[in-house]
């Protein structure tokens, strides 16, 4: 037995609450460190719950501000004119940030930046020891708190006193109470150290590895496994292309989320569904969870929420919002959000003049029109100035964005922004910017899937690792049949049975009338991979490479880098006007 040695500081870890942090937060002028630039830094340093000091500058690029990106910070080539350049501000930063920890929301982005930035003024790059909040709030923050990790969701949920506005010094504040909400979370979790809270996603706690054998006897090719309870409710539906290693994984140091722990310590089952092939295996997952909901399952639990808005069938048809698509009319949708679906009405409508009334209007029985018929956002069909003809072409061009080419929508948005642009109204030209995407990014999706759905038959085979193929059989945008076909045997009599046993499907109107939305898309993403080909196909089959895509595209590229979703979406509450 050796001789007894006190444990060092290191031993016992770096308590959170003796820890000096540098909370900062970028503003640049695109998503690349390598090609882009800082143009405002703003750092908050704090200890032991308590703001020490702050930083804020602006800083002055060498190359000009995109004016997207002028609309969505508000700050202007006019504005960081006289500011300092990124020489004079790198050593300042440094020096403030020197012995601290540092703290960012979505940390690689702000770190790369100014790792650049130190390269660039001759300083070696710093090696500091981070945080990154989002990655800590993907942890331990569930979907039923907030719907996302974003800073302004996070923000909402601990109550931060400053509310982030794309401006750094705001930002970083707000970080700041984010990662306190969050230390306060950790403590409650057992995580009171640095060292604690980097090995957090690591920890196993005994009882887990206790349930080991829950993973005995399952198979191990592809399929879907079901956690359950005592009383046999399903907790949690996964799939893994060998379903015993997977569940294997919920038992040791390699599954970081911690709302696991909790669902492993209810499970005393698990149940496995063998499937042909990851595909068949991924779309049972998501019937599944639709129909069971299990409680830690976070995505698809409830496709019937999903939002749509309509064109009414009607002598003068307006947007309707609904959650039942299930009528032989244009669609645009879905959207995960009523918020969402309400920006993309009114990048329509501000393009478009259709009627916003509500209620059912007579070509035969006219009514005093409205303030938007004076502003020339509606051709009055209520009091007759518009017959069913004139106010027809309204509804064609609508029905034409939707389906077919956007770009009506994105010039009147273009035209709107500009303007408040020059007259320096960025917020507002951001909010349209954001109505813009909605409209797009919904209008490329809807296109994208009535690709496949209005398919009667497809069948399509994708090769395997040893050289044989996984077949599937889509009829409609729903998976009917699924099978694998070994290396060196003859495909054809197997696609032939494939077909012979597969589900009937009926044709149905709507935009995803045969399938949930989900397991469509899944669908399409399968049939894009590589060296997927088709065998059959009753019917045409085109991806739409214009249109409402190659529009979604270039939005996707203008708004992508800064937060989670790809795309920003609107303050809550700015100009809403609600649909019915």
């Amino acid at each position: 037995m050796g001789r007894p040695r006190q444990a060092s500081l290191d031993d016992l870890g770096r308590p959170l609450a003796d820890l000096t942090f540098v909370v900062v937060d970028l503003e640049t002028t695109g998503t690349s460190a390598e090609t882009s630039e800082i143009t405002e830094i703003g750092a908050v340093r704090v200890r032991g719950g308590e703001v020490l000091a702050e930083m804020s500058t602006l800083v002055r690029p060498s190359r000009g501000i995109p004016p997207m990106i002028s609309a969505l910070t508000g700050i202007t080539e006019a504005m960081v004119a006289s500011a300092p350049a990124e020489a004079e501000v790198v050593p300042t930063f440094l020096e403030f940030a020197r012995g601290a920890v540092l703290v960012a929301h979505n940390a690689p982005f702000d770190l790369g930046f100014l790792r650049a930035a130190a390269a660039r003024c001759g300083y070696p790059p710093p090696a500091w020891e981070h945080l990154d909040t989002l990655r800590i709030a993907r942890r331990i923050i569930s979907r039923d708190e907030t719907p996302d990790c974003r800073l302004g969701s996070l923000a909402r949920l601990f109550r931060s006193a400053t509310e982030p506005d794309h401006r750094a010094l705001s930002d970083a504040r707000a970080t700041v109470d984010v990662l306190h909400g969050l230390f306060e979370r950790l403590g409650n979790l057992g995580v009171h150290t640095l060292e604690e809270l980097h090995d957090h996603s690591a920890r196993v706690s005994p009882a887990q590895r206790r349930k080991r054998h829950l993973a005995d006897g399952l198979p191990t090719g592809p399929g879907v496994y079901v956690f359950r309870d005592a009383d046999g409710r399903a907790l949690y539906v996964g799939t893994s292309r060998s379903i015993r290693s997977r569940v294997r994984t919920y038992f040791t140091a390699s599954e970081p989320r911690t709302r696991m722990a909790e669902m492993v310590a209810l499970a005393e089952r698990v149940d496995a569904i063998g499937c042909a092939h990851a595909l068949e295996a991924e779309v049972r997952e998501l019937r599944l969870i639709a129909e069971h909901k299990p409680p830690y399952n976070r995505r698809s639990r409830f496709p019937e929420r999903a939002v749509y808005l309509r064109l009414t069938d009607e002598p003068f048809p307006r947007l309707s919002r609904v959650r039942d698509a299930r009528q032989d009319t244009t669609y645009l949708g879905p959207f995960g959000s009523v918020r969402e679906a309400d920006d993309a009405a009114d990048a329509l409508l501000a393009a478009v003049p259709l009627r916003q009334c509500s209620g059912r209007l007579s070509p035969r029985r006219t009514r005093p029109a409205c303030a938007l018929a004076d502003l020339g956002r509606c051709g009055a069909p209520c009091d007759g100035r518009e017959d069913v003809p004139a106010y027809a072409r309204h509804v064609a061009r609508a029905q034409e964005a939707i389906t077919g080419d956007p770009e009506p929508v994105i010039a009147a948005t273009t035209r709107r922004m500009d303007r408040l642009s020059g007259e320096g109204r960025y917020e507002e030209a951001a909010l349209e910017r954001d109505r813009m995407v909605a409209f797009v990014r919904a209008a490329a999706r809807g296109q994208r899937l009535a690709a496949l759905t209005r398919i009667t038959e497809l069948v399509a085979a994708a090769p395997t690792a040893n050289a044989g193929w996984d077949l599937a059989v889509v009829r409609r945008g729903r998976l009917v049949s699924a099978l694998t076909v070994e290396r060196g045997v003859d495909p054809r009599p197997w696609v032939d049975a494939a077909v012979a046993s597969a589900e009937t499907v009926s044709p149905q109107p709507g935009p995803a009338p045969c399938a949930s939305v989900a397991e469509t898309e899944r669908i399409a993403s399968w049939l894009g991979g590589n060296g997927v080909r088709l065998v059959r196909l009753d019917g045409e089959w085109c991806w739409p490479a214009a249109g409402a895509a190659r529009a979604a595209r270039r939005c996707a590229e203008l708004s992508r880098g800064r937060d989670e979703p790809p795309l920003p979406t609107a303050r809550p509450g700015a100009g809403r006007r609600p649909l019915r």
